[in-house]
């Protein structure tokens, strides 16, 4: 029995938690992602926000690391730099703002020209569902992009 709580515990320290990079420039990102032949994610996050967390630990995160689905997170409240889809420059907060999110989590589907080419994933849902809802709004946004 101890063997296997010691290769459980082991196992744990080898799981880093899904960090999602932050947003730097959405022009640049969002190229890149198209280059792909994907959308970009976009994950609007709100610090402390316990489903923000769900979503980028459990969903969002793996999805980037195993499958290298092209997620960027975005953050209310913050002022951190960002260049947006034309280059200019401007702040988390203020995207968030022009996109007229309010709550988090909120996740974003995004195509040429910083177009939403899904609809929008909005709080955290049921957890038992949040996957299905996750790989639909894929499934749309990159049938959009063909």
């Amino acid at each position: 029995m101890l063997a296997g709580g010691a290769l459980c515990a082991t196992g744990a320290a080898w799981a880093a938690p899904a960090i999602l990079p932050p947003a730097e420039s959405l022009q640049d990102e969002l190229a890149l992602a198209l280059k792909k032949g994907q959308p970009l994610v976009v994950m609007v996050s709100l610090e402390g926000c316990p489903f923000c967390k769900v979503v980028r630990e459990n969903y969002l995160g793996p999805l980037r690391q195993q499958q290298g689905l092209p997620v960027v997170q975005v953050d209310m409240r913050s002022k951190r730099a960002l260049k947006n889809f034309r280059g200019d420059s401007t702040t988390h907060d203020d995207m968030i703002r022009q996109w007229r999110i309010r709550i988090a989590p909120t996740v974003l589907f995004l195509g040429r020209d910083g177009v939403e080419v899904a609809e929008r994933l909005v709080g955290g849902y049921i957890p038992d569902f949040y996957g299905a809802y996750l790989d639909d709004r894929l499934q749309q946004a990159r049938a959009a992009l063909r």
